[in-house]
Formats: C-alpha cells, sequence, structure tokens
C-alpha cells in the first residue's frame, strides 16, 4: 500500500498544489502552527458533531476539507522559514487528538445504533493508530528509529476517507471492512516497528547515524 501511495512524491505534488493558498494564508498573518491548531480543532469539531449521528456525507466533506491543513501547516513553514523541531512535536500531537475524534466518532455512532462489537472494533483500530505513532515517537526518543510499516498516518486516513465515502453512499459494510483493516495493519504495522528497533538497540551498529 505504501508503495502504491507513493508518498514522496504525491507529497511533492500536493505540496505544489498547496502553495498558492498557504502564501495567502501567511499574507494575513497566520503562521503554520496557528493553521495546524486550528485544522485539528476543526475536524475534532466536524467528525464528533457529524460522525456519532450517521452523517456521514458531511462528516467526510468537512473532514477532506478540514485536512487540508495538514498540507498547508508544513508549506507554509517551508515558505516562510519557520520550520521547527517544536512545530514538528505541536504538529505531531493535534494529528493524534483528530484521527481520536475521528475514530471516536465512529464509535460512538456504532454504540448509539447498539452495535456494540463495531463500537469495540472502532476503539481497537483508534488504539493501533495510536500506539503505532507511540512506538516511532518512543523509538526516535531512544536513539533509534522506526520508518517502516505497512500503514502509516496517510495509508490510515485514506482508508477512513473511502470507508466514510462508502458508509455515505449506503455501503454498510464499508465501514466494518475499514476498521478491521485498519486494526489488523496496525498489528502488522506495530510488530514491524518493534523488530526494526529492538535490532537497533541490540546491536550498536545498527544505530542510525546521528
Amino acid at each position: 500500500m505504501a508503495v502504491m501511495l507513493n508518498r514522496p512524491r504525491v507529497r511533492r505534488l500536493a505540496a505544489a498544489g498547496a502553495e498558492p493558498v498557504a502564501r495567502a494564508l501567511l499574507q494575513l498573518g497566520l503562521g503554520p502552527n496557528a493553521v495546524s491548531v486550528l485544522g485539528a480543532a476543526g475536524v475534532s469539531l466536524a467528525a464528533l458533531a457529524t460522525l456519532p449521528f450517521g452523517r456521514f456525507g458531511w462528516g467526510l466533506l468537512l473532514i477532506a476539507l478540514l485536512s487540508a491543513g495538514d498540507l498547508l501547516d508544513g508549506t507554509m513553514a517551508r515558505l516562510s522559514g519557520r520550520t521547527s523541531r517544536w512545530g514538528a512535536f505541536l504538529d505531531s500531537v493535534v494529528d493524534r487528538i483528530s484521527d481520536g475524534a475521528v475514530l471516536g466518532g465512529i464509535a460512538l455512532y456504532f454504540a448509539r445504533t447498539d452495535q456494540s462489537l463495531l463500537a469495540g472494533l472502532a476503539v481497537a483500530a483508534l488504539l493501533m493508530g495510536q500506539v503505532t505513532s507511540y512506538t516511532k515517537a518512543r523509538a526516535e526518543s531512544l536513539g533509534a528509529t522506526a520508518d517502516v510499516g505497512v500503514a502509516e498516518r496517510a495509508e490510515r486516513v485514506l482508508i477512513v476517507l473511502l470507508a466514510l465515502l462508502g458508509a455515505a453512499l449506503g455501503i454498510d459494510w464499508a465501514l466494518p471492512l475499514a476498521l478491521a483493516l485498519l486494526t489488523v495493519l496496525g498489528m502488522v504495522t506495530i510488530g514491524q516497528r518493534i523488530i526494526v528497533v529492538r535490532r537497533q538497540l541490540h546491536s550498536p551498529s545498527g544505530l542510525p547515524e546521528r
């Protein structure tokens, strides 16, 4: 899946397309960190206002539009020369919040409609996503790297958006399938990262150069 998305190339193209909007926001006096926070807050509010009530079409539209902040903040930081470790840290934190809100909203929908098994599956998918991100952050705090995995954030977001589209079109199995896929892929990615980090930490020569 990561190969299919060709992430570096996709990101370069997306960043180029985001440049005009990024320049306009900078001229208005907005900074990349503000856009990160506002985008995550918007996604979280949109998800919790629509998804628990089964308004998947509106949820998809709002989340997709507001998620543009993920492209804009990085582009704005590059254009303004404001790239920093603080900005990267803040971006990662607010991403976890918005991701949790989206899957939490889906879990609430299934809980409200008395589908406890699917609500539990949504919580499992949320948990796997959060732990996937944590393994990378914890590895880097120990001097290792964990830039591996079949389902990084870009893939997880794409799966959720496609599932919301399917649900909006009345495809009943779209969300359950996506949640099961997120859970399984999350487990695989966590396992891959554990193996890679263990190899690095047990072999000094395996640690990346700093």
